[in-house]
């Protein structure tokens, strides 16, 4: 049986970054992992109509900071700000901290895993032909810029009696490249023959790790390349 590794968690620390920055202690971790969830689980139900793609958590000493990743940021905003400023207090008294809640647009949600997902969940929700929507979905991601898409749906397609596995895929997906950009996504159709996962996966390109850092005062060896050569010995060393 095969193993599979997530895609972004493999490429963690090197091309890709966490969804949560912030440090816990051994008493207090799992308290702050159960609050995380509780925010963005809240968040994904209040706005679900707002095309969410990610949500960062980031915590100092007093105040939470909450970045939101969407297609549509008026949704999000509401008139003169004010479904924000209501998110802003309902997260204050979840934590019992100062919030800030920032709104980051997506421009090109065709290209964007996560949303992607969701739009086949919610087509399979309205009784939309799985064939339909998964080649729509790879077709808008290809002209949009990308350089492959993978969409993959499982559970009982089309009402029958047999769950059964079924994919799309255009382009090139180099899952075991490490410098490949690779997206992530998924999300749940819920649907009156039971539940319909869906998974996608987009290829934007390859991304240079960024260089690490070296120390002034480190000494290169010699056989390196671009290392600079050792002194000659001076006349009349002998042995």
């Amino acid at each position: 049986m095969g193993q599979k590794t997530h895609p972004i968690g493999f490429r963690l620390g090197g091309i890709k970054t966490w969804n949560a920055k912030w440090y816990g202690s051994s008493k207090n971790y799992k308290d702050l992992l159960k609050e995380d969830l509780s925010i963005r689980r809240g968040i994904r139900e209040k706005l679900r109509d707002a095309a969410i793609s990610r949500i960062d958590i980031e915590r100092s000493s007093s105040q939470v900071t909450v970045t939101i990743h969407t297609a549509k940021p008026g949704v999000v905003i509401g008139k003169g700000g004010a479904k924000v400023e209501e998110l802003r207090q309902r997260l204050g008294k979840t934590t019992g901290k100062a919030v800030k809640v920032n709104i980051f647009e997506i421009r090109y949600p065709e290209v964007d895993a996560n949303l992607i997902a969701e739009s086949i969940a919610q087509q399979l929700e309205r009784r939309v032909s799985f064939r339909k929507a998964l080649k729509q979905s790879v077709q808008r991601s290809m002209k949009s810029g990308a350089k492959g898409v993978k969409v993959m749906v499982a559970g009982r397609l089309g009402g029958s009696e047999m769950s059964r596995r079924e994919w799309e895929r255009e382009g090139r997906v180099p899952l075991h490249t490490l410098r490949a950009d690779i997206e992530f996504g998924r999300a749940i159709a819920k649907t009156t023959y039971g539940t319909i996962g869906c998974k996608a996966w987009v290829y934007r390109g390859e991304v240079a790790p960024p260089p690490r850092a070296v120390a002034t005062n480190a000494t290169q060896r010699p056989n390196t390349p671009g290392a600079p050569a050792a002194p000659p010995a001076p006349v009349g060393a002998g042995a």
